[in-house]
């Protein structure tokens, strides 16, 4: 699996940890449309802690990532990037999905298409 990004966030003063942010934010997002979700028993919640909580392994994640940086205008004044790469993630893995097997996904997070 590859993922390919592309951020117009201005003027990078450091264009690598942008990138890295970028990456991680990936990944994050391709573990929330795999396995983040919220169990619940007996009415609570059944996490305990982060240690609960499932993240994408280093097995599992994108083997090749390849992040653009598309605008190095430095007429602009320097910003932060955030988390831009988090909330696509899930719409374009369904997307990818439905174009390998023409099943939508309509709930998330991604178990199995069937």
């Amino acid at each position: 699996m590859s993922v390919d990004m592309a951020i117009d966030c201005g003027p990078q003063v450091n264009p690598e940890r942008t990138r890295a942010q970028l990456e991680g934010g990936a990944i994050m997002g391709l573990s929330l449309a795999l396995s983040g979700e919220i169990p619940f028993g007996k009415g609570r919640v059944t996490q305990s802690n982060l240690h609960d909580y499932e993240v994408l392994r280093h097995n599992a994640s994108p083997r090749t990532s390849r992040t653009h940086l598309v605008n190095d205008d430095h007429n602009l004044p320097p910003s932060g990037v955030g988390v831009p790469p988090v909330p696509p993630v899930a719409p374009a893995l369904c997307n990818i999905i439905f174009a390998a097997t023409g099943k939508q996904v309509r709930s998330l997070p991604v178990r199995t298409v069937g």
